[in-house]
């Protein structure tokens, strides 16, 4: 495989209650870790929800109330799943716009922090749709020659990305050849936040995606619009993009009081006999 990367791949999957990050709920969750070396380790585990699971999701995981009602909650097994993901590159199917919004918002709620910054992710699906555009069993029929079985099980599709991520990374030569420059390739890009709500602009500054402000820093706005930060806070975003709102906040309030103490400084050592 023509890929050298400097820290552990978690490839992984999950199979929820929904579509909403904020809302619904994990209800089985598979990660492959693959270490540096090629050394590959599997966790799988069904997960109670603590949510009725709806018909239409059951419908398309095979999952019921029923199956899970014994299991752990998350917040449960949020210590070893964390422990798979942490220091790892994130790798998944379609990763970038349900898995990985869906997961951060289940370990946020469990404390864990995750960072876009620093937890690299990489969204198999992104180079499919850049190469041969379809879906993960079209890319798995494209890349192995084989037919999926079992798609929607939580353990097969994590398996099929893993067989499609290195089948991908032995037929283009074009692609980047280092975690971080593939990262930007097939990651989040300019998002500070899973849901694109705020993006970073070329100085590293965080701008809002979205509403009356959008297209504006998220500085200059909770400067002259202070209520706007409680708002944010109220409303139904999820904890991630809630998260990237807080650090500015308390960036500005950082800022502000350290400015308070120079003054005080100031003034104590001009009045100095």
């Amino acid at each position: 495989m023509k890929f050298d990367f400097d820290r552990p791949l978690a490839i992984f999957d999950l199979e929820t209650t929904g579509i909403n990050p904020a809302k619904d709920r994990i209800v089985e969750i598979s990660i492959l870790r693959v270490e540096p070396d090629g050394t590959e380790k599997l966790y799988t585990r069904r997960i109670n929800p603590g949510i009725p699971i709806p018909p239409k999701a059951t419908q398309i995981h095979g999952i019921t109330d029923e199956d899970v009602k014994n299991e752990p909650k998350f917040e449960e097994v949020a210590d070893e799943i964390y422990r798979l993901v942490e220091d790892a590159y994130l790798v998944g199917f379609n990763s970038n716009r349900f898995d990985l919004p869906m997961l951060v918002e289940e370990l946020i709620r469990a404390g864990k922090q995750v960072d876009l910054k620093k937890n690299k992710t990489i969204d198999v699906q992104v180079i499919y749709h850049k190469k041969e555009p379809r879906n993960l069993s079209a890319a798995y029929r494209f890349y192995t020659g084989k037919e999926l079985e079992n798609a929607h099980s939580a353990e097969a599709d994590v398996r099929a990305t893993w067989e499609v991520f290195r089948a991908q990374l032995e037929k283009y030569d074009d692609l980047p050849q280092t975690p971080d420059q593939l990262a930007a390739f097939a990651g989040f890009g300019r998002y500070a936040d899973f849901q694109g709500r705020v993006v970073y602009d070329e100085k590293g500054d965080e701008i809002i995606n979205f509403g009356k402000y959008k297209g504006q820093r998220i500085e200059d706005v909770l400067q002259k619009d202070p209520g706007y930060y409680g708002w944010i806070m109220q409303a139904d975003f999820p904890n991630y993009t809630k998260m990237v709102f807080r650090n500015v906040y308390e960036r500005i309030k950082l800022r502000e009081h350290e400015a308070k103490l120079q003054a005080l400084k100031d003034k104590f050592n001009g009045n100095k006999p």
